[in-house]
């Protein structure tokens, strides 16, 4: 044989190894995240560090409602390694763009405006008005409209906050409503006797309630807040993905739906103090929440 022959055939055994490599390597490549992570890759999880939705403890675990969930979900079904990071949250969707997060576990409401960006999972809670109030409730509120026919009342809200609004669409005049510029001063007002009631989202009232140094007040418990033809006006909450990465929502929803029926949503719902009547109903679906804009 020729050197050039032997050249010849170490040139063409080097080729198929090479292809063969490259073969294996966009195969892996290929794979869905859903794949990878049944195949034990980690799923990286983004939060906001904000009680109930997702946050790390002083000891450095990792709490909250939506953690909570998509752990509750997605282990059983064989996702073991979920890494929760946490990013700022405005920064959440734009992580989760650029692939340095997979998922959005952290309080994120379904719109038509993030729905043009990401795709949503069905819906587990619905987030209305949260109204505190002294311990005990005294004045018996249960309605903004048992505050907007008591003109007695010292209401009062974020200054600039849907709740707010909310208020005054029920019934409220404006000029009732004291508005402070940040949570800590409105609750001070509240402890301190000064105000009545305070609107916040029923999240964020979860969440004042939840720090050991409030104390001497608590949510008006039912509460019916703004309505709009007899239906109470709600934001539902879910946990983001990438519009590629629809066979892991689709095997999140499967979970989901599971745990519903099972009655488990309820009691990882009731850790982080959400009562059952804040459970998204089945008849809230993220295809009519994002409209035209559903993947």
């Amino acid at each position: 044989m020729t050197a050039t022959g032997t050249n010849r055939r170490l040139a063409a055994f080097v080729a198929s190894i090479v292809a063969i490599c490259a073969f294996g390597a966009n195969a892996a490549f290929a794979l869905s995240l859903k794949e990878k992570v049944l195949s034990g890759a980690e799923l990286k999880v983004g939060i906001h560090n904000q009680v109930p939705w997702g946050f790390k403890t002083p000891d450095g675990r990792v709490a909250g409602v939506h953690p909570d969930m998509i752990r509750a979900v997605l282990e059983p079904l064989g996702v073991k390694k979920i890494d929760f990071v946490v990013v700022e949250f405005g920064a959440l969707i734009p992580s989760l763009i650029s692939k340095r997060i997979d998922a959005v576990a952290s309080g994120l409401a379904i719109t038509p405006q993030r729905c043009e960006q990401v795709i949503f999972s069905e819906p587990d809670l619905a987030i209305g008005d949260g109204v505190l109030v002294k311990a005990g409730n005294p004045l018996n509120i249960h309605s903004y409209e048992d505050i907007a026919k008591t003109p007695s009342i010292r209401m009062a809200g974020g200054r600039g906050s849907s709740n707010t609004e909310n208020a005054i669409k029920a019934g409220i005049s404006k000029e009732r409503v004291q508005q402070f510029p940040d949570v800590q001063a409105g609750v001070s007002a509240l402890m301190a006797g000064r105000i009545d009631a305070i609107t916040f989202s029923t999240g964020t009232a979860i969440g004042i309630l939840q720090d050991p140094n409030i104390r001497g007040i608590e949510r008006a418990m039912p509460f019916t807040g703004l309505l709009v033809s007899g239906k109470p006006v709600v934001n539902y909450a879910a946990i983001a993905f990438r519009p590629e990465d629809a066979d892991l929502r689709d095997l999140y929803n499967e979970g989901l739906a599971k745990m519903k029926v099972e009655g488990k949503l309820k009691s990882i719902l009731a850790k982080s103090g959400f009562s059952d009547g804040e459970i998204a109903p089945d008849t809230a679906k993220a295809s009519d929440l994002c409209g035209s804009n559903y993947r």
